[in-house]
């Protein structure tokens, strides 16, 4: 949809509360102040039964923990370092800059 850009800030300037009101995101059922104890009450009102915890350790988590070789699958891969995303990596040999 294509808007002129008036009425593009008329429909934006509709979401912006006016000063001194104040925004409600989480009221009612769950809100968090009272979310653990109103879903409590919705259970025992509903006759609802708690699901067993599931599996904490599934096959998946068993092999990232193993973390074999996903070349040859038997040699044992361990993690020397780590770098988050975006981080400059720095070089492992020093770099020589020869300008001749």
């Amino acid at each position: 949809m294509t808007l002129e850009a008036v009425e593009f800030i008329r429909r934006f300037l509709m979401h912006v509360l006016p000063a001194g009101f104040v925004k409600i995101r989480h009221c009612g059922l769950l809100a968090n102040r009272h979310c653990q104890a109103s879903l409590a009450l919705c259970r025992l009102l509903l006759d609802a039964q708690q699901n067993a915890a599931p599996q904490l350790v599934t096959e998946l988590h068993l092999r990232a923990v193993r973390r074999n070789c996903p070349v040859c699958e038997h040699g044992t891969l361990h993690i020397i370092g780590w770098f988050p995303p975006g981080a400059v990596i720095p070089p492992v040999f020093p770099v020589n800059m020869d300008s001749s």
